[in-house]
């Protein structure tokens, strides 16, 4: 017993220099407070038109025949869709491709850091790729400078092949703001029929400084009218009238969002609410929502919602116009699509489209300052630089 009293100090002092207490102390540490964003700037109030008996002029609905069901393949660890292992495969030739080049990935300049965790290691296999995806890459066959942008997340991807022409902590998990609406257009475009009528339900205590499309809780209105308002004018009041029919509210539309996320294979995405507004333990990547619109501009349906400049909805016994708040569809050539977003902790968010002689690029812009200035350059640079085909 004497020994003990003796050795217990020694042992004590051991254990310090070692560095026990940090380990300790990591242990009982509370994980960083995120400070929930005060909202964004409400929409212009809609304007009221008459109700027609027929359905509006340049308003004809466009096919809603969806993409085909993607193609099952084996792999190492069961099934998984053909998707999933192209994002994959993309995303582990990105990764490469900035390990050996360090030079590839500029450092962003110095901001306050996004309270999420690094980016997760992309998978040790290789998977196979999908015909469909797996066209060739574009060659670079001109030599102008990159041009110079604000945003401090960027990716370019090349719609056809996947193919990363540029990034900048493209697999940084931010706050996506609304963005998120991406993946809540997706969820509920695999729901079903966007013919179904939905009685819209939802809290208007939570949509104090929120974009809404003009929605009254109570009103009857089509799934694809709501999804015209969630993509269009950013409704919040739309995302949470479709979380709460398709998934009985926003904790189970999230695991729904999140299950879509599993199935693409993007780890760096996480989402607690439908709308984006910023909360604890929503984030997302500038990589990872590219790939979301990647796979929705597959279905033609998502493909109108992107490019759409303006829709005019009924909702319960009102007619009104509602219009896009992305600029970049009007001042990019080629613009069609597909969502911007803003809040106090993501900056100006926007994954944007553009297709010219049967090419789409996308890019995926965080935390810029001005989302035009940022994606026009980098659009025209890539489609004078880069060419497709042989």
């Amino acid at each position: 017993m004497h020994r003990t009293w003796y050795i217990a100090p020694i042992v004590f002092v051991v254990l310090s220099l070692v560095g026990l207490p940090n380990v300790i102390a990591r242990w009982i540490e509370p994980a960083p407070a995120v400070i929930p964003a005060k909202g964004v700037v409400p929409v212009a109030a809609v304007q009221i038109l008459p109700l027609p008996t027929t359905a509006p002029a340049g308003t004809a609905n466009p096919t809603t025949t969806a993409a085909p069901p993607l193609a099952r393949v084996p792999s190492a660890t069961g099934t998984a869709t053909v998707e999933t292992l192209v994002i994959a495969a993309a995303r582990g030739a990105s990764e490469a491709a900035r390990s050996n080049d360090p030079a590839a990935t500029p450092t962003p300049a110095a901001a306050t850091q996004v309270p999420y965790s690094p980016t997760a290691s992309p998978p040790t296999r290789t998977p196979t790729l999908s015909p469909l995806d797996a066209g060739p890459a574009p060659r670079k066959t001109g030599n102008d400078p990159l041009p110079k942008f604000g945003a401090r997340e960027v990716v370019i991807v090349d719609g056809g092949s996947g193919a990363v022409l540029f990034e900048q902590a493209a697999h940084r998990r931010v706050a996506p703001a609304s963005t998120t609406k991406i993946v809540t257009a997706l969820v509920a475009l695999g729901h079903g029929d966007w013919s179904e009528v939905v009685t819209a339900r939802f809290d208007q205590s939570e949509l104090v400084d929120s974009t809404l499309m003009g929605l009254r809780p109570g009103e009857q209105i089509t799934m694809e009218d709501l999804l015209y308002g969630l993509m269009l004018p950013s409704g919040n009041d739309a995302a949470l009238a479709i979380a709460e029919y398709v998934g009985g509210g926003k904790t189970g539309f999230a695991e729904m969002m999140n299950r879509q996320a599993a199935e693409l294979g993007l780890p760096d995405s996480h989402f607690v609410n439908p709308h984006g507004l910023d909360a604890p333990g929503h984030y997302s990547s500038a990589w990872d929502l590219v790939q979301f619109a990647r796979y929705g501009m597959r279905d033609r349906r998502f493909q109108a919602l992107a490019a759409a400049r303006s829709r005019t909805v009924r909702a319960g016994g009102r007619v009104y116009e509602i219009p896009n708040l992305n600029r970049v569809l009007g001042q990019v050539p080629g613009a069609d699509g597909v969502k911007i977003g803003y809040t106090e902790d993501a900056g100006r968010t926007i994954v944007a489209s553009a297709t010219r002689d049967g090419h789409r690029v996308y890019i995926g812009a965080f935390h810029s300052t001005d989302l035009v200035a940022d994606c026009k350059p980098l659009f025209e640079w890539v489609f004078k630089n880069y060419t497709w085909g042989a």
